[in-house]
């Protein structure tokens, strides 16, 4: 199906935009985020027509506006790490906008958004010129990209910069993993500890329970054991005290009173 001039008008915008982005630009410039705008309008009135391109071509043009967005929205964060960061997760186009591309330009403008991250971050850390370190950065991947003169060289560099990307990130996730096994396992053992408490509380409780019940009961019979007590001498100190008083009647009437 031949491309329609909304078609055609996007693909060059789109080429115009690529340009842009490799250039090394103003903190002031405003071209590029009008020209991302206006490449959103199209491909959603592209997305709308009757005669639209074929579902992977449109994937591929919403791929490349949605890198060119995220590019811009990249350049406004403050920290160079924050920027690294937000160009780690950024996905270029898979295939070129123009035929005279033997690679996709946002793939290279990929690369030298890196290379310049990496050249501030490195100089932050290093207290060196930024300019000079980006500078160079950049000229060392023009100087590879005039050396490259095959397109297999250039898609066997580019499988390499994705491969060691991947495997930051499965290293990355590894430790996650590994972190997340130390939480679960720090979490059993304190659940077990608590268990333990628990039963040990709950085994206190019962033996204060049982020898609450037990002193209940001692106090129950020493009461009693008292209260016999208490009787038995009482009626012993009754038996003694009449004794006593027959004693002395007896002894009365059998010894009189001397004169």
């Amino acid at each position: 199906m031949a491309a329609t001039r909304l078609e055609l008008n996007l693909m060059r915008l789109l080429s115009r935009c690529e340009a842009l982005a490799a250039e090394r630009r103003d903190p002031e410039e405003w071209r590029l985020e009008k020209y991302v705008a206006a490449l959103e309008d199209m491909l959603r009135e592209l997305k709308k027509q009757s005669s639209k391109p074929a579902p992977e071509l449109l994937n591929e043009y919403s791929r490349k506006v949605d890198f060119l967005k995220g590019l811009l929205e990249a350049e406004k964060l403050s920290s160079s790490t924050e920027k690294a960061l937000a160009n780690q997760f950024l996905a270029p186009g898979r295939t070129p906008t123009t035929t005279k591309e033997r690679t996709p330009a946002t793939k290279t403008v990929h690369l030298q958004t890196k290379a310049r991250c990496t050249g501030k971050m490195r100089s932050e850390l290093l207290g060196t010129d930024p300019l000079a370190i980006s500078d160079s950065e950049e000229l060392n991947v023009r100087k590879r990209k005039g050396l490259v003169s095959d397109e297999k060289q250039s898609a066997i560099e580019l499988d390499a910069v994705l491969q060691h990307h991947q495997d930051m990130q499965e290293k990355l996730a590894e430790e996650m993993l590994s972190l997340a096994r130390s939480l679960k396992n720090n979490t059993l053992a304190a659940q077990n500890v608590i268990k333990q408490d628990n039963q040990t509380l709950s085994h206190s409780l019962r033996m204060a329970d049982q020898n609450f019940e037990k002193l209940k009961d001692e106090s129950d019979r020493l009461e009693q054991h008292a209260k016999k007590s208490v009787n038995w001498l009482l009626w012993i100190m009754l038996i003694v005290v009449c004794f006593i008083f027959i004693s002395m009647i007896l002894f009365i009437r059998i010894f009189p009173k001397l004169k």
